[in-house]
């Protein structure tokens, strides 16, 4: 008996969907269930055949299970490794390198002293900054986001030089990116699944939350649809995500991929809506099922780039990383009627130094 398990954390409609649906398939080899985490042990397999993660982005003995947990056999969805790679900078060069359509950003300094730092700890660090340069590259309106973070926390809709650094002297130890505001007319939110089925949602996230997923849609250019899901699919092929959503923010007839790295994206049935959660449940129970059946249970090779390379099972590679990755918020930040202050090479180097909608 071969065993898929579901890890998460504060979701309540996702994951008992999930186990439902694959148990009830009736399935003679094949059981899904809660993942119970006791004792971890190295290199001791944890019994399970495939695990879909939902939950080690925020608690890192998750992740390091997870991680045991690939070499010694099981088939997690998302692969740990790669996640724990990225951020949002990072995929965003990735996206521009492969033809996606991203916004202009720049990845900045942090305004403060990461722990444990100091001034020697940035003396490769240019100074002063040229904060010009990056204005006149991204232009105004643009949005302060972190370049790892989600859940549209500490985002900042700036639109001016005042207001940006009102927005980054708040960012204090957080990595941050700058990126050109899209003034869209349309704006589409993706599931994919398995890098191949793909589901568009028409999405409005200046709406509350629980109302961002558009009922009653107008009908939309078939050719704008069309590069929507290959530009979504290009992207997970890429990242080697098997469950993720890329969202698109459409100005002038362009897609910008705008957030596409939620390995953990929101299915809420409360959110999402009927439809919408359906789908995602059916998608991830029938990949997960078919992941488990193709699982012989060897595991990898023990060697990283074996790790990197996606499910123990799969004959391609997930990922295209090897060879060469937020929505418009509200404006919460306020204009300041002083100039910004420089900082300093010395006591304050790191001033100029050291990111979930999806979108």
């Amino acid at each position: 008996m071969k065993k898929i398990g579901i890890l998460f954390g504060q979701e309540n409609t996702f994951p008992g969907a999930f186990v439902e649906k694959i148990n009830s398939m009736n399935l003679p080899d094949i059981r899904a269930e809660f993942v119970e985490v006791g004792v971890v042990k190295e290199n001791v397999p944890c019994g399970y055949s495939v695990i879909v993660d939902r939950i080690s982005h925020d608690v890192p003995f998750y992740r390091s299970f997870l991680k045991n947990a690939v070499l010694t056999g099981t088939d997690v969805i998302n692969n740990p490794f790669w996640w724990s790679a990225d951020d949002k900078f990072f995929n965003y060069a990735l996206a521009a390198r492969l033809g996606v359509a991203v916004p202009k950003t720049v990845i900045l300094p942090h305004k403060e002293m990461p722990a444990d730092t100091n001034d020697a700890s940035f003396r490769n660090q240019q100074f002063p900054y040229d904060w010009q340069s990056v204005f006149d590259y991204v232009g105004f309106p643009a949005f302060l986001k972190p370049h790892d973070g989600g859940g549209w926390r500490d985002v900042y809709h700036v639109h001016n030089p005042e207001e940006f650094f009102r927005g980054y002297d708040q960012s204090h130890r957080l990595c941050m990116t700058l990126q050109a505001a899209v003034k869209f007319r349309e704006y589409f939110r993706c599931y994919v699944v398995g890098q191949k089925d793909v589901h568009i949602m028409p999405y409005d996230p200046t709406r509350p939350h629980h109302e961002r997923y558009v009922k009653n849609p107008p009908t939309y250019d078939p050719a704008l649809i069309a590069r929507v899901e290959k530009d979504a699919l290009t992207l997970c092929k890429a990242l080697g995500y098997d469950l993720n959503t890329v969202e698109f923010a459409v100005e002038d007839g362009v897609p910008y991929a705008i957030d596409f790295m939620n390995p953990a994206p929101d299915a809420d049935y409360n959110s999402v809506g009927e439809e919408n959660f359906q789908w995602i449940v059916e998608k991830v129970a029938n990949l997960a099922v078919a992941r488990a059946q193709a699982n012989s249970g060897n595991g990898p090779e023990a060697r990283w780039a074996s790790l990197l390379g996606g499910s123990p099972a799969s004959s391609e590679p997930a990922s295209v990383k090897s060879a060469v990755k937020k929505a418009p918020a509200k404006n919460t930040a306020k204009k300041v009627t002083k100039a910004p202050v420089k900082t300093a090479p010395k006591k304050q180097a790191a001033n100029a130094k050291r990111d979930d909608a999806e979108a």
